[in-house]
């Protein structure tokens, strides 16, 4: 049975600290700048992974067909955040969270330097590592963060909001790093990029790891040497959050099948069916990848302003997921009309800017809340496993974009049209349903908003 005194996450002190970035505990800074160079690796290679894949033998890339690649960045993108689960459970039965991040992190490393060395075998091994570690270090990140505050601290949701910017700026950056490296100057180089920036993150996480000195500690020792924690039962009312947690699950899902979409099936639409200039400059495909960034870190704060002014009337968490999905499919409803257009031809980059732009606002709507959700919702005992559930959604997203990415046929008419418009009706379906069921959840998740 767990003493609530053993937890894996235990909580923020008495006297909360303010001394970190915007009035915050000084550890969401520590982990900020992690979870900042771990998405700069992150995305940095996922920028140039299909590309490198598809990319002829003649111009340094593995040559492969687009459906193969697809399934293959599918499973990948996939695998990364389905260990997040058993990751999250090794957290907070054994390890603590702290260890993992940091083990995490060297297996990421590893893995993005295997993958620059260029052997077809290897390369597959160093996308497992990355795998690997990212399983570690993601869910268990994150639940430090939400350890920082207590139940009742104000501050949560707003550092998340901080944490989620973090996300974003490395995931901004990267691919213009990344991407011009491995496009203009070769696949490895790329993947080497990506390598140095998780071990920058490291190096400042090592050195600045008193600041997290109470948070994502081990079992207790008595429950190590046991093999399991002492684990008191869950209450009816626990019973009920946590199956909330499952019914968001679902639509997280299918969110994340088509906002995932946008380094496999998008990356190739940049690639083959864009006008890739600006103002007469060509510019690489994989820039892209930073659009949906850079409009996060502009729309964040207000989105957080838009809350905060809401207060008690602002949506319910499910009310936000329906927004989100209802988003992501205007977004694909204008790819495909997009694609119509577009026929045999390239259209404006502007068309991909404007979806990314919807998708932004479908991912604020979503992506942020269900984080701060889920640690609200899990009881503190299991909520690095509930991180791991919660990104295990955004595996089944991966896996299953991946396999609806391979539909991407630029040549044949109208199949990105109706690729595209697939997907528009998904999301639009989905986002029906969950605003239906929103009553019902309201009532499973209690307090919890």
């Amino acid at each position: 049975m767990i003493d609530s005194s053993a937890d894996a996450i235990p909580q923020a002190d008495s006297i909360p600290d303010a001394s970190g970035i915007g009035g915050h505990p000084r550890g969401l800074t520590t982990l900020f700048f992690t979870e900042i160079w771990e998405r700069f690796s992150y995305y940095g290679g996922r920028a140039i992974l299909i590309l490198y894949m598809v990319a002829p033998a003649r111009a340094g890339g593995l040559g492969l067909g687009t459906a193969r690649a697809t399934a293959i960045y599918g499973t990948y993108t996939a695998s990364v955040y389905l260990t997040a689960l058993p990751g999250g459970w090794i957290a907070d039965r054994f390890l603590g969270a702290r260890p993992a991040v940091l083990y995490g992190g060297i297996l990421i490393t590893l893995g993005n330097l295997a993958m620059a060395l260029g052997s077809l075998n290897v390369f597959y091994g160093g996308m497992l590592l990355v795998a690997l570690g990212t399983g570690l270090l993601k869910p268990n990140v994150s639940s430090m963060v939400g350890g920082l505050y207590s139940e009742t601290d104000a501050r949560r949701d707003g550092g998340f909001s901080i944490f989620y910017m973090g996300i974003n700026i490395g995931a901004m950056i990267s691919p213009f790093i990344c991407g011009y490296l491995g496009q203009r100057v070769s696949w490895r180089l790329g993947f080497l990029a990506a390598a140095g920036g998780m071990a920058l993150g490291l190096a400042q996480y090592l050195a600045n790891r008193k600041r997290l000195a109470h948070v994502g500690n081990k079992p207790a020792r008595a429950d190590r040497e046991k093999g399991e924690p002492s684990r008191s039962p869950l209450t009816g009312e626990e019973w009920k959050k946590l199956a909330a947690i499952g019914l968001l699950f679902v639509f997280a899902a299918i969110f994340w099948a088509a906002f995932e979409q946008a380094g496999s099936s998008l990356n190739l639409f940049a690639a083959e069916k864009s006008d890739n200039r600006l103002l007469g400059y060509s510019f690489p495909s994989s820039w892209y990848q930073s659009v949906n960034s850079i409009f996060i870190i502009s729309l964040a704060p207000v989105f957080s302003w838009l809350w905060l002014s809401l207060g008690d009337k602002q949506p319910s968490s499910p009310a936000k997921f329906a927004y989100g999905l209802l988003s992501i499919g205007i977004g694909f409803a204008l790819l495909a009309l997009g694609s119509e257009i577009a026929g045999p031809g390239k259209v404006s980059p502007l068309w991909l800017v404007a979806v990314y732009l919807l998708h932004t606002i479908g991912e604020l709507s979503l992506s942020p809340v269900g984080l701060s959700t889920v640690t609200r919702l899990a009881p503190q005992r299991v909520v690095g496993l509930m991180m791991g559930v919660w990104f295990l959604s955004i595996s089944l997203g991966n896996f299953a974009g991946g396999w609806v990415a391979g539909f991407f046929d630029a040549s044949a008419e109208g199949a990105l049209a109706r690729l595209f418009g697939a997907v528009a009706l998904t999301t639009f379906a989905a986002a029906a349903i969950l605003a239906l069921l929103t009553p019902f959840l309201r009532k499973l998740m209690g307090e919890v908003n």
